[in-house]
């Protein structure tokens, strides 16, 4: 494939991407040969899938009858169709893309003479010449690759880089590609970035469908690029991967957290490199991991990793929430109460003051988010705050990065293009507002990206890397947040509902002042400068704004007045409250004392009245053997009359008969 159809075809856009993916798999012939087609290329799982998708993105919905149960394969196509319910035409389109590229890495190459046919014919739009990247900005050079002599960087060459990207960064709250030296990485998107000592190293991630596996740096004091040299260590190389997350540790070590990859494992796993060694292993860790997963959120909060969501080995979405202790390098399952964010991925997550957990945006399988949840991870429960200001629109891929209490988010997508727009969530008041805004498809729009914060001249800088907009980008670009957009979050509050709420917008009102009075000042003297007839408006308008200023401070000051009142107002009813619980208390202890006595008073006549059956029975038993004894007694004396009776009756009848009694004693 020449140069220029080789750059047109890694470059399509939308929807001429998905055709020709569609053509290189099969789609776009007879149904019968597609259907060969496809079922010889890949299995039959992913070309039910690859088939219902490409359905979805060029018919749309399935409104067919069910195929009648004698005809498997039909029934089968039918069914996964289908199952996408109402997907959007682009969501299948970019789907089937994502699918092809796990199950057929690098088909760009293998595509090249119908890209490279479709491209002669003029059948394929180009992409669109690249705008600056805001509207108030101006990209100061093209990026490129600065020459190298003997494969070594010219110090001259160094320090050139060095101070246009100095004069780059100088700017504030406008994006802009900087000049960098070194070898370019490969464009990818899903990688993962960290920073150790002013470095940004950059892991794995996506290209083309393929899983990357090196680690490259760059260093944010000479913004020169450069591949580390990875030894031979228990893990060797590692394995490609992306959708994983890279965490510094130790502050000589990566961590990378989990990742899709062609052969995954069962469980999560977690790599580390060692910046010394410069090797990779596997931490051994203990208890139950969760399992295998891509596009979730991992966030160091102390010396915990919280992992919340992403998506399984079956593309089914996640929701549930893990934690790493890695001090004692155990797993274990985070039980939650509220109602937790819907199944997700590619979401971006935050914390603040090390115990609110905030999980932002994402998507389904066709739907992106834009609601804002947060995990207490002292009480464990999740809520849903109302979020004010500049909300941001629904996205997936998008990064974040914390500056103090400000949540800065950049790119994502929406399923029909890149988000534009920079914004920042005051984390404290959770109020959003606009950075700034780009234009075109620029690497910041972006989803897949990268996003890292770096501290220049005391000031702290955004660093983005890569992403995919319809192309992959090897692009590194800055932006310096101003004063004023730290502070405008701060300024949009409402009136509060309570006294630490006033705290904060007092002390923002402070800072505003102060904010002013060192800069605007300085600005009303250079402009004096110019027209004498121009001051006087500038010093009335500052005046109307310090005076608008000082108005809204009182007022806030004034409710923070009356906060207090009621706050001492129920500190008084809270003792009353606590003295009546008091007497109550006792009074409930007396009564629980005398029951007692009662209950054991009650004991003793239970015993009592048990001896006195006892004895009662034992009475009863007695009278009945002595009427027993009498009736044997009463037997006994009859008989003994009876016998006497009978003796003496005798004696007469035998001196009557003239027998003496002595033979009649004999004969007896």
């Amino acid at each position: 494939m020449s140069a220029a159809a080789a750059t047109s075809g890694s470059a399509l856009a939308y929807p001429d991407r998905f055709y020709a993916a569609a053509s290189f798999a099969g789609f776009g012939e007879s149904p019968e040969s597609a259907a060969k087609g496809v079922a010889s290329k890949f299995s039959n799982d992913a070309a039910l899938l690859l088939y219902a998708l490409y359905q979805q993105a060029t018919v749309g919905p399935c409104n067919i009858s069910k195929p009648k149960a004698w005809n498997p394969v039909e029934q089968s196509k039918w069914t996964s169709w289908n199952g996408l319910g109402n997907m959007a035409s682009t969501e299948a389109m970019r789907l089937f893309v994502k699918i092809l590229e796990e199950e057929a890495p690098g088909w760009y190459s293998r595509a090249s003479d119908f890209v490279s046919e479709l491209v002669g014919n003029g059948e394929l739009s180009h992409n669109p010449e690249v705008l600056p990247l805001s509207e108030n900005a101006k990209i100061v050079r093209e990026a490129q690759t600065i020459p190298t002599e003997n494969g070594k960087i010219s110090a001259t060459q160094d320090k050139d880089v060095v101070s246009e990207s100095r004069e780059v960064v100088s700017l504030y709250d406008q994006w802009v590609v900087l000049p960098l030296s070194g070898t370019r990485p490969r464009a990818r998107y899903e990688h993962g970035a960290a920073v150790i000592d002013d470095k940004m190293y950059v892991f794995g991630g996506n290209h083309n469908g393929r899983y990357l596996n090196d680690l490259q740096v760059l260093d944010m004091r000479s913004w020169s690029w450069s591949k580390v040299d990875v030894q031979a260590g228990t893990a060797g190389t590692t394995t490609p991967c992306a959708g994983h997350t890279l965490i510094p540790w130790e502050g000589n070590k990566l961590l990378s957290v989990a990742g899709h990859t062609k052969d995954p494992s069962e469980t999560l796993q977690v790599k580390v490199f060692d910046l010394q060694t410069g090797t990779w292993s596997t931490l051994k860790t203990y208890g139950k991991p969760p399992i295998s997963r891509g596009g979730q959120s991992v966030t160091l909060v102390g010396t915990t990793l919280v992992i919340f969501g992403g998506q399984d080995l079956n593309r089914s979405l996640l929701n549930d929430l893990h934690i790493l202790d890695l001090e004692s390098m155990t797993w274990d399952e985070m039980g939650t109460m509220g109602v937790p964010p819907s199944p997700r991925s590619d979401h971006a997550a935050a914390v603040h003051a090390d115990r609110y957990l905030l999980i932002l945006g994402g998507a389904s399988h066709s739907t992106c988010f834009n609601d804002l949840h947060v995990l207490d991870l002292q009480t464990t429960e999740w809520s849903r705050p109302t979020q004010q200001g500049a909300i941001p629109s629904p996205r997936a891929g998008h990064a974040g990065v914390t500056i103090g209490e400000n949540w800065f988010i950049v790119g994502g997508g929406n399923n029909k293009s890149g988000i534009s727009e920079t914004v920042v969530l005051n984390m404290s008041t959770l109020v959003w507002s606009v950075v700034t805004t780009v234009q075109g498809h620029v690497p910041v729009a972006s989803e897949g990206l990268s996003l890292v914060v770096r501290s220049c001249d005391g000031d702290d800088i955004l660093v983005s890397y890569g992403g995919y907009n319809g192309k992959y980008s090897n692009e590194v670009c800055v932006l310096k947040p101003s004063h004023k957009s730290t502070l405008q979050s701060k300024m949009e509050i409402p009136v509060p509902d309570s006294a630490s709420a006033v705290q904060n917008v007092t002390k923002a009102t402070k800072d505003l002042e102060s904010n002013y009075e060192a800069g605007q000042g300085k600005k009303i003297r250079e402009i004096g400068v110019d027209s004498t007839d121009a001051q006087p408006k500038v010093e009335e308008t500052y005046e109307h704004l310090l005076a608008a200023l000082k108005s809204e401070k009182e007022e806030l000051e004034s409710s923070f007045a009356k906060e207090e009142m009621q706050s001492q107002q129920l500190n008084l009813q809270l003792k009353d409250a606590e003295s009546l619980n008091s007497d109550l208390y006792k009074e409930l202890q007396s009564i629980r004392s005398q029951l007692a006595t009662e209950q054991s008073r009650c004991f003793k006549l239970e015993v009592e009245v048990a001896e006195l059956r006892q004895k009662l029975q034992t009475m009863e038993t007695l009278k009945k053997e002595l009427e027993i004894l009498q009736r044997q007694k009463a037997a006994s004396e009859q008989a003994a009359v009876r016998a006497k009776h009978r003796q003496g009756s005798g004696g007469v009848w035998g001196w009557l008969a003239g027998t003496p009694p002595s033979e009649k004693g004999s004969d007896a």
